[in-house]
């Protein structure tokens, strides 16, 4: 069963569709991408998810409620991780636990025995004490994802959670989202960097004008546009070997370009048995970029 789903989901404000027939399937202990351009709809969805609005039409439902009919039992089983940070920069990381522990109606001595824990899986045991605006950028994000847990959610739903981080703070905050989601955590995760999206979800949705346009994972979604490609740089005339590897000819880099269709050595023996001279061959893969960019052109403006 799904622990994210979603068909038809529609939400008009005035002339606009914020969503226009969004649909959403996600299986339990996954991390899913949820991607797409400023006003595709990716934040109307995750407020809809979580019970934030009410939708015009169309059915969802969440670790098996159903958003419309069920919230309080949708947000007992979510988390929400936003962009701001939800934590008191005052106090410090195990008060900031407890405090969301309590707020969640756990007793003092449970909400304590969660903070702990908490601290110690994403490894700010050390600076427990410490009045969180001491807190580097990635440590700060951490925390506010062990926020989200307190309750151990069936879903984490996380929003730009890297934003203005360094890499370093980044590759800490990527970590703990891999190990939330091995401990059985569906995370539903809006980014606006593909890098994160390629590194992290084993599953993507691309969003544009309201609905999904395109899924699938981050390897099926770069092959629809085209395989793998080789650069050539060659000695000599370029024309021959062209022909032979059916690519194309940049004249002012002296290159060859082919697409990859069966395999990276029958390029070779090609230009072997054209007693090509290689000076360089470059081997390169489509990137999550260049899917987005490319669904998203397509797409017609409505």
């Amino acid at each position: 069963m799904d622990t994210l789903l979603a068909e038809g989901l529609r939400k008009r404000y005035g002339d606009l569709d914020a969503l226009d027939g969004f649909d959403l399937h996600v299986p339990a202990g996954v991390i899913h991408g949820l991607l797409g351009p400023n006003g595709a709809g990716k934040t109307t969805a995750v407020k809809a998810l979580t019970t934030l609005i009410d939708l015009d039409s169309g059915v969802a439902r969440v670790a098996g409620f159903d958003v419309r009919t069920q919230a309080g039992q949708v947000r007992a089983s979510i988390g929400l991780v936003g962009q701001n940070p939800a934590v008191d920069e005052i106090l410090g990381g195990r008060q900031n636990l407890v405090m969301f522990g309590r707020l969640y109606g756990l007793s003092k001595a449970a909400a304590r025995a969660r903070a702990d824990e908490l601290l110690d899986v994403f490894g700010l045991t050390g600076a427990a004490e410490r009045a969180v605006s001491t807190y580097s950028g990635g440590m700060r994000r951490r925390l506010d994802i062990a926020a989200g847990l307190v309750l151990t959610p069936a879903v984490l739903f996380l929003d730009e959670p890297t934003t203005g981080l360094d890499p370093r703070a980044r590759n800490e905050v990527w970590t703990s989202i891999r190990e939330t989601a091995a401990r059985g955590t569906t995370v539903l995760l809006t980014t606006q960097y593909l890098d994160e999206a390629d590194q992290l979800a084993s599953e993507i949705s691309v969003m544009n004008h309201g609905r999904v346009i395109a899924e699938g994972s981050p390897e099926a979604l770069k092959r629809k546009i085209g395989g793998d490609r080789v650069t050539v740089t060659l000695h000599g005339p370029l024309d021959e070997a062209a022909r032979a590897l059916g690519g194309t000819v940049d004249e002012e880099t002296r290159t060859i370009t082919v697409e990859v269709t069966e395999g990276l050595a029958a390029i070779v023996r090609t230009l072997d048995a054209l007693d090509a001279s290689i000076e360089d061959l470059q081997l390169r893969r489509p990137t999550l970029d260049e899917v987005f960019l490319t669904l998203t052109e397509k797409e017609p403006v409505t």
